[in-house]
C-alpha cells in the first residue's frame, strides 16, 4: 500500500505540468505604447507572460490620443485559490486574461502651445495666492 502510494508521488513530480499564465493587452486603436507597473512592455496588441495576479498600473500612449492611464484588474480563477492551487499548478493548465481600452484622440485645444501657456500661468498665480506659499528665502535671478 504504501509503495503504491510512493509511486503515485513519484509518477506525480515526473508528470507535472504547471499553470500557463498570459495576459493580453489591447487597444482600440491599436500600436500604442503599453506600460504596465511603469515598465514599458510593447505595443498594442502585445501577449505576455505573467506570474502574480492582482491589480496592474496600466498606461497606453499613441501619437495623436491622450494618454489613458487605468488600473488593470486580473482576477485569480477558482481554482488558484488556497488550497486548491496546490494541486492545480502540478496540471498543465493554461489561464488567458485580456485587457482592452479604447483611447479618445487628442483635441486640438489640447495641443495648442498657448493654452498649455496660459493654464500655466493661472496655476502659477494660484499657487502664489495661497495663504500657505512663504516668501522666497533667495533672491530671483534677473533675467535679460
Amino acid at each position: 500500500m504504501s509503495r503504491c502510494i510512493l509511486i503515485a508521488m513519484l509518477l506525480a513530480l515526473l508528470f507535472t505540468g504547471c499553470v500557463r499564465r498570459s495576459l493580453t493587452v489591447k487597444s482600440d486603436p491599436p500600436g500604442a505604447l503599453v506600460y504596465l507597473n511603469g515598465v514599458e512592455v510593447g505595443r498594442t496588441p502585445m501577449t505576455r507572460d505573467f506570474t502574480w495576479y492582482g491589480t496592474y498600473d496600466v498606461v497606453l500612449r499613441k501619437e495623436g490620443y491622450e494618454t489613458l492611464k487605468k488600473r488593470g484588474k486580473v482576477i485569480a480563477p477558482w481554482w488558484q485559490w488556497v488550497p486548491i492551487d496546490l494541486f492545480a499548478e502540478m496540471l498543465p493548465l493554461t489561464d488567458k486574461r485580456e485587457l482592452h481600452y479604447t483611447l479618445a484622440p487628442t483635441t486640438q485645444e489640447a495641443i495648442d502651445p498657448q493654452v498649455m501657456l496660459d493654464r500655466a500661468e493661472a496655476l502659477r498665480h494660484e499657487l502664489r495666492s495661497t495663504k500657505n506659499t512663504r516668501k522666497p528665502t533667495t533672491a530671483p535671478v534677473p533675467t535679460e
